[in-house]
């Protein structure tokens, strides 16, 4: 069965990689991201998370996570810059035939000038620091098959880490994936890494083949700190 247009296919029948688009903005457009959402989880941990009762609260955690995250991204971007946030985004480009539905991100980063493309976040809660099997699984069968971020070179794996080191996370992540998980010099002082991967592009498909992923273990139960914003002052 052959697929149908959708409305965004008829307006934009060409797409371009997020890198290039998003550098006619801002030459450092992926560090932005990040930084936007590390400050999101500050905005949420102080507003939300240090006030939970986490005897009680055991439903639904990667989800309601996800979408109070959303809105605290949302709240410290610029009004005007190259993308805007969203919760649960569909991913079009890689559905199959109706009525099977779409890919779905958890969030992702969606560039105004062609809303086709979006940088994905895929979130995954961690109650213990090596309890990593779905998150991995993600990584595998998602962005390095292309059916998420085809139109892009990298995307970003969230561990809400409800006990335990994120070191043990990235290290338990490391060996399923069998890659060298590699800090992140721009934000050298939050629990992020970095994996280099080659993708399973399909055979009539310009996908970028090199991908990276971008790991952040997010601390969900930790106890409320003041936080380091390492490149806080370079958003405008």
């Amino acid at each position: 069965m052959l697929r149908r247009h959708t409305i965004l296919e008829t307006v934009y029948p060409k797409t371009d990689d997020f890198k290039s688009l998003s550098r006619k903005w801002k030459s450092d457009a992926l560090k932005l991201m990040i930084n936007w959402i590390w400050m999101g989880y500050d905005l949420l941990t102080g507003e939300v998370l240090s006030r939970v009762d986490w005897d009680l609260a055991k439903d639904d955690l990667e989800r309601e996570i996800t979408q109070l995250l959303e809105p605290r991204i949302r709240k410290i971007m610029p009004a005007e810059t190259f993308c805007y946030i969203q919760h649960e985004p569909k991913e079009r480009e890689t559905r199959k035939p109706a009525p099977a539905q779409p890919p779905e991100y958890d969030l992702a980063f969606i560039l105004y000038e062609n809303e086709r493309i979006m940088w994905p976040i895929e979130a995954k809660v961690l109650s213990k620091d090596l309890s990593v099997g779905e998150y991995v699984k993600d990584v595998k069968n998602e962005f390095l098959t292309c059916r998420y971020a085809p139109f892009s070179d990298s995307g970003a794996m969230i561990g809400y880490l409800l006990s335990g080191d994120p070191n043990n996370s990235f290290s338990a992540i490391s060996n399923k994936l069998q890659v060298e998980l590699t800090k992140d010099n721009n934000f050298k002082k939050r629990p992020q890494r970095i994996s280099y991967h080659i993708r399973s592009v399909p055979k009539d498909k310009n996908y970028p083949k090199k991908f990276f992923c971008y790991h952040l273990i997010l601390e969900i139960k930790s106890d409320l700190k003041e936080l380091s914003l390492p490149i806080a002052a370079t958003v405008s």
